[in-house]
């Protein structure tokens, strides 16, 4: 997907800040039971690194949705936290260099690889910098394994997320594409 013009840039950046904070905000369930960490979070990251041309100007992406919503969310428990959670949530927008063929191996293999390094830094950290695991291998082992509910559904959320977004930006590449057809000057 190439956009050209500014005002189509701002707009790509919006909608997905929009999306992203609209879906962290949800919290879907399934038979009463909360899926957590189902958030287009990893989607948007890897679409905004695909598409935005400036890798600081996309980072923004994740990084003002995280903002936005964490003005009604829960905090991290510490800056240092924060900051890892925020790096780790902002990192695959460096993986959406990788994914901007389009190819759809690429693309969901992106969506897991944001899934497994934001559990494994995340959770090392909490284990690193909290007193609620004793700083062993086996309380490493124990953080690890305790998060595990929480990752669950977050491969599955990613995955989702990431073929949604992806997919609707196919459709609006083809839907544009067929309206500037039809609407140019037929020599």
């Amino acid at each position: 997907m190439s956009i050209k013009s500014r005002a189509g840039l701002a707009g790509v950046w919006f909608v997905l800040v929009a999306i992203a904070v609209i879906g962290r905000l949800w919290q879907p369930t399934w038979r009463g039971e909360p899926l957590w960490n189902v958030t287009p979070m990893a989607g948007v990251a890897l679409a905004a690194g695909a598409v935005l041309p400036n890798a600081a100007v996309a980072a923004t992406v994740p990084l003002a949705a995280l903002a936005i919503s964490n003005l009604v969310l829960p905090g991290y428990g510490s800056p240092a936290m924060a900051v890892i959670v925020f790096a780790a949530t902002a990192w695959p927008v460096l993986l959406g260099r990788f994914v901007r063929s389009g190819k759809w191996p690429a693309i969901l293999g992106g969506a897991l690889a944001s899934s497994l390094v934001f559990f494994i830094t995340t959770n090392f950290a909490c284990w690193a910098l909290s007193t609620m695991y004793p700083h062993t291998a086996a309380g490493l082992t124990e953080c690890f394994v305790a998060a595990l509910p929480f990752y669950r559904w977050m491969p599955v959320g990613d995955l989702a997320w990431t073929a949604a977004i992806f997919g609707g930006m196919k459709v609006v590449a083809t839907v544009r594409t067929t309206v500037a057809a039809e609407t140019s000057p037929r020599t």
